[in-house]
């Protein structure tokens, strides 16, 4: 996001506030993070603007997510997908299993099928799009606090699942487990073997074995080829 998307957030969330329930003295504590400074600062902004809501810290790497989370166990943190330290589904694994009482949403510019079923299916509360609007923040905020989910609606549903509520025939990504969309995910990034392991809390032959598995599925047999497929899907971040 733009600081000049910022600053039109900024502006109009005044108008937005009422659209939350009214919770009296009760303020929901919200935890950030995202590696652009600039793109910290301006949701903080928008999240304080929004009336009964305080961002208690804002970080930028996943680790220093984790550590805040255990720290400060906030209602609800707001990850950036692309956090490059640790994958952020590990992130939101590892409050579960901690039985933190956190809600853990994800922020991305990615609008893939495959990438938010991955995030829900990991436990995540929400997905919200950079791209959303004043107004979608805080019904999303309002969702979370409510104890519901929210997906953005400039991401349809029912495509989620299919036509069916099934899965879509014919697409090979669809025989990708949740492990092997993560190593591919991270493999198009351009991020090594011995690096997403790190990420992913595995060793690196298990990513060696998620890496062979993947590209026979794929039928796609080297990095080039699998950068390739992600670009004409739509799925690779590719931003500097």
């Amino acid at each position: 996001m733009s600081t000049s998307t910022f600053t039109h957030l900024a502006h109009g969330i005044s108008s937005h506030s009422a659209l939350l329930p009214s919770s009296g003295p009760r303020i929901v504590e919200i935890l950030l993070a995202d590696e652009l400074t600039l793109v910290r600062e301006g949701l903080t902004a928008l999240c304080n603007a929004l009336e009964g809501f305080r961002v208690v810290s804002q970080v930028g790497s996943a680790e220093k997510a984790l550590a805040e989370i255990q720290r400060l166990e906030p209602a609800i943190a707001l990850l950036d997908l692309a956090l490059s330290d640790l994958a952020v589904t590990e992130v939101i694994r590892r409050v579960r299993e901690a039985g933190i009482r956190t809600r853990c949403a994800v922020l991305s510019v990615r609008k893939d099928r495959k990438t938010v079923l991955e995030v829900l299916r990991t436990g995540a509360c929400g997905y919200v799009l950079k791209s959303s609007t004043a107004e979608q923040m805080a019904d999303a905020l309002s969702q979370f606090t409510q104890g519901g989910i929210y997906v953005s609606p400039q991401i349809e549903v029912m495509s989620l699942f299919g036509e069916s509520g099934s899965r879509i025939e014919g697409d090979p990504l669809e025989a990708l487990s949740s492990r092997e969309f993560q190593v591919f995910s991270l493999l198009v990034e351009g991020v090594r073997a011995k690096e997403i392991a790190a990420r992913l809390s595995l060793s690196p032959k298990t990513v060696d074995t998620y890496r062979s598995s993947l590209m026979r599925k794929l039928d796609i047999y080297d990095v080039a080829g699998l950068v390739k497929f992600a670009i004409q899907r739509d799925l690779a971040d590719l931003r500097v």
